[in-house]
C-alpha cells in the first residue's frame, strides 16, 4: 500500500480559488479575453472547468498581490494559444530574472518535474482583470 492509499486528502481533487473584487468585471475578462464561460455559479462565485479540472472566481474584498503565479494551464501549442489570446487583448508579462527571460512574451525554462518526462518548459504569464497572475506552459520533450 503506498502513502496515497492511506491519505484521504491525497485522494481528493484540487481546485484553484481566485479572488475578484468585481465579479462581473472578472466574468467579462474570462469570457472576452480568455473565451471561457462559467459552468456553474452561485451568489459571489463563478465556477469554470478546463480539461476536467475546476477553478472558481469568488467575490472578495481582498486584493491579489499578483507577485506569484496563482494558476496555470498546460497546453500543447503555446505559440498558437498566445497568438489567439493576444488577438483577444491579453497582455503578456515580460520577465527578466536570473535563470530565464521572455522573448516575445515566451520564456524557455530549463528543467521540469522528472515524473512528467519533459526536459523543460516554455511559459508565459499574464494578469486577469483582478490582478491575479496566471501562467500558461508547454512541456518541452
Amino acid at each position: 500500500m503506498n502513502a496515497d492509499d492511506r491519505n484521504l486528502l491525497a485522494r481528493g481533487s484540487v481546485a484553484t480559488r481566485l479572488p475578484a473584487q468585481d465579479l462581473e468585471r472578472a466574468r467579462r475578462f474570462y469570457s472576452e479575453q480568455l473565451g471561457l464561460e462559467p459552468v456553474d455559479e452561485r451568489p459571489g462565485g463563478l465556477l469554470y472547468r478546463c480539461g476536467g479540472v475546476e477553478f472558481a472566481l469568488f467575490k472578495s474584498t481582498g486584493v491579489s498581490p499578483g507577485t506569484f503565479t496563482q494558476m496555470g494551464w498546460q497546453v500543447d501549442d503555446i505559440e498558437a494559444v498566445v497568438a489567439e489570446l493576444k488577438q483577444r487583448g491579453v497582455v503578456f508579462e515580460e520577465v527578466d530574472v536570473p535563470g530565464f527571460r521572455t522573448r516575445n512574451g515566451i520564456a524557455d525554462i530549463d528543467g521540469h518535474y522528472p515524473s512528467k518526462g519533459a526536459r523543460g518548459e516554455r511559459a508565459v504569464w499574464f494578469r486577469d482583470s483582478e490582478g491575479n497572475l496566471l501562467g500558461i506552459g508547454e512541456p518541452v520533450y
